[in-house]
């Protein structure tokens, strides 16, 4: 599935949307046109992407931390 983020012009959010053939897609706040595409890195899917999720970094964690933290580095 192609999926984009963008950033709008007009009122500068930032969204991902789902593009296929001629569709052009609208900012879902203010339903404007003048769309910047955003340079983003793929998501991982599959066994492997489980594994790079769960490694912490080798210094100070995910930086987040405590009870609050999201990451599954298990601290």
């Amino acid at each position: 599935m192609p999926i984009f983020e963008y950033q709008c012009s007009d009122c500068d959010r930032e969204f991902e949307a789902y593009v296929s053939g001629a569709r052009t897609p609208a900012c879902p706040a203010c339903r404007g046109e003048h769309l910047v595409k955003r340079l983003s890195t793929p998501g991982m899917v599959g066994a492997s992407a489980g594994r790079a999720a769960t490694s912490a970094p080798a210094q100070g964690g995910c930086g987040a931390g405590g009870a609050h933290c999201a990451c599954r580095a298990g601290h």
